[in-house]
This record gives structure tokens, C-alpha cells and sequence, in this order.
């Protein structure tokens, strides 16, 4: 068995015997995804914040597409990558009923400046405070950008990324919930 094969085993076995299963996936090209069984399957969590035009919007207006939430900010390199890959992804996926949605933890100038230069063609919320705690809810604990929820049609949180989500993974957890 690979070490890798034995640290995942052991990270599983302690989680379940601590009560609160956690699953590291050590993806192809090296990112990581993690897993908490405390939140997959369940409900997401209701929020209203306001768009760039500073109309307030609540997560419930999209419900019964694939939502694709995504924690972010304009400073963050990780973020910048993943923008042109969401925005060819909502172009590609969202006749078929997905809708990515951002939520800038940011000034809301900058993320008009940044939505214009990458050609944003999704919704995009800002918050400060209020979206910082939003991801708190959604399991974000540390903080960490980009931090990207995946929601099935039913409301019921499928899929977690902590940092950057990659195209291979992105298409793979898109296409399981069409």
C-alpha cells in the first residue's frame, strides 16, 4: 500500500471514531479536496446579499439548478485562475441548469473592476463580514480562498473544494448531478 493510501486510511479511521468523518482526496495534479461528512447532505444554508448594483439577492432565487458557490476575492491568485474556467463553465453548463454563483469577500469596486476585465457572465454578491460568515456556514472553518460549495438540485450540499477547483474535477462533480 502507497503512504498516501495509509495516511487517507488514517485520517478516515480517526475521523469516524472521533464522531465527525473527514475525507481528504489527493487529486491528479495535487490540489485538495476536503470532505466533512457534517456537511455534504445537508440543506444549504439560507442567505441574502446584495449583487453588484446593490440589489439584494437571496440563495433560494436559483434553487433547483446546480448551484456552484464560490467564496473568493479579488486579491487572491488562486481566484484569479479559477474566474475564465467558471465563466466558460456557466457558458457551457448553464443551459442545462447550473448556475455558478460568486460571493466576493471584497471591496465592491474592485469586483466591478475585476467582473469587467474577466468578463464575469454570473451573478456576483458582495459581502465583507456577512459573507465571511456565510462560508462559516458552509463549512469554511479557516477562512481559506477560494472555498467553493457545490449544491445539488434539491438544495443538499454535494461537493466541498477548499482552494482552487480544477476543470477535471469541476466537469466530473457538474455532470454526477445533471
Amino acid at each position: 500500500m502507497k503512504m498516501r493510501h495509509i495516511g487517507l486510511l488514517v485520517v478516515f479511521l480517526l475521523g469516524i471514531w472521533g464522531g465527525n468523518t473527514v475525507i481528504k482526496i489527493q487529486a491528479e495534479n495535487g490540489a485538495q479536496a476536503i470532505k466533512t461528512t457534517t456537511t455534504l447532505n445537508q440543506d444549504m444554508s439560507e442567505f441574502t446579499l446584495p449583487d453588484l448594483n446593490g440589489v439584494k439577492h437571496n440563495i433560494t432565487e436559483w434553487q433547483g439548478n446546480v448551484i456552484i458557490l464560490n467564496f473568493w476575492a479579488t486579491w487572491c491568485p488562486p481566484c484569479q485562475k479559477e474566474t475564465p474556467l467558471f465563466v466558460d463553465l456557466q457558458e457551457e453548463y448553464g443551459k442545462r441548469g447550473v448556475q455558478f454563483i460568486g460571493v466576493a469577500i471584497d471591496d465592491p469596486q474592485k469586483v466591478v473592476d475585476f467582473t469587467d476585465t474577466y468578463g464575469v457572465n454570473y451573478p456576483m454578491l458582495v459581502g465583507a463580514e456577512d459573507a465571511i460568515s456565510i462560508a462559516k456556514q458552509y463549512g469554511n472553518r479557516f477562512g481559506s480562498l477560494p472555498y467553493t460549495v457545490v449544491i445539488n438540485r434539491q438544495g443538499k450540499i454535494s461537493y466541498i473544494q477548499n482552494g482552487e477547483l480544477k476543470r477535471d474535477i469541476a466537469e466530473k462533480t457538474i455532470n454526477t448531478l445533471l
